[in-house]
């Protein structure tokens, strides 16, 4: 008999606002983020009012992670200390490594229309959490995207797909966490059985439709995570059709220390960022 991953815990995001005040839905965040490691946070923002997301995300700083922002529909644009800009449309990914210090904006490139997608903090282990910073934008055809025989789409964003016909590298790698990022959209009556190594965490969103996991008949309803056993083979299936992210990735085991936009191992490490923050030398270069 198959031994397949479970589902071990539901979670259900909470509403709140970021930034100049973006209602968005936090996912993952707050208390107890050991059990998501190595993620950190996980936003899904949506609306077609420019009053709930317009005003953006001025002028703010990171340390300590990295953050993936995947657009499903709208325009933001980015720029940062190091002057990098890019401008992030529909179906296109921000892969962002925070290292020692990054200091941005994420301000809407549109004044009306649906601004809808997700933002996802990964973790650094301790050794590179001082590393230097770097920026990198994806248009959607550099994210490789696959069909399955069962005609689910896949759109690879980082780690690799293989369900044991086809398969695809995503367009990042991260060999010390192994994200795995999955954009799966399943239609109706059908299946797939990614493969993923033992040990790896596991979650689930779904964003849209129900989705059900290895041999359970239940399914589970559009805006819920799902927490999956680390062991055994996954297999998801939907009666009628779903959307949903496969959020994966090697459990670092450190201490984790959060304040805002800063997550180290230590609070001793978080007051010298904030000191570093307070007395010009968070960045190099002007700020």
């Amino acid at each position: 008999m198959t031994a397949y991953r479970s589902v071990l815990s539901t979670h259900v995001g909470q509403p709140t606002s970021d930034g100049a005040g973006v209602r968005l839905l936090r996912v993952i965040g707050g208390p107890g983020l050991e059990r998501f490691d190595p993620f950190l946070m996980l936003d899904e923002f949506g609306s077609e009012n420019p009053g709930e997301y317009i005003a953006g995300f001025p002028s703010h700083p990171h340390r300590g992670f990295e953050t993936i922002t995947y657009m499903l529909e709208g325009r933001m644009r980015h720029e940062d200390h190091m002057g990098h800009v890019g401008l992030l449309g529909s179906g296109g990914v921000q892969w962002m490594t925070a290292g020692r210090g990054v200091i941005h904006s994420e301000m809407p490139e549109q004044q009306e229309g649906t601004m809808r997608g997700f933002q996802l903090w990964l973790n650094l282990p301790a050794a590179d959490k001082l590393c230097a910073p770097g920026y990198r934008d994806f248009a959607p055809e550099e994210i490789p995207s696959l069909r399955t025989a069962e005609g689910v789409g896949v759109k690879v964003i980082a780690g690799r797909f293989e369900d044991g016909r086809i398969s695809a590298d995503g367009a990042v790698q991260r060999p010390q966490t192994e994200p795995q990022l999955f954009d799966l959209q399943l239609p109706a009556g059908s299946q797939v059985t990614p493969k993923l190594a033992e040990g790896l965490r596991v979650m689930l969103y779904v964003y849209e439709g129900s989705l059900g996991v290895g041999d359970a008949r239940t399914e589970a309803s559009a805006g819920r995570l799902l927490r999956l056993s680390d062991q055994g083979e996954l297999r998801l299936h939907s009666q009628g059709g779903a959307r949903v992210l496969l959020i994966a990735g090697r459990p670092l085991g450190e201490p984790i220390v959060q304040y805002g936009p800063f997550v180290m191992n230590s609070q001793e490490e978080i007051e010298q960022a904030l000191r570093d923050y307070r007395n010009g030398s968070f960045v190099e270069g002007p700020y």
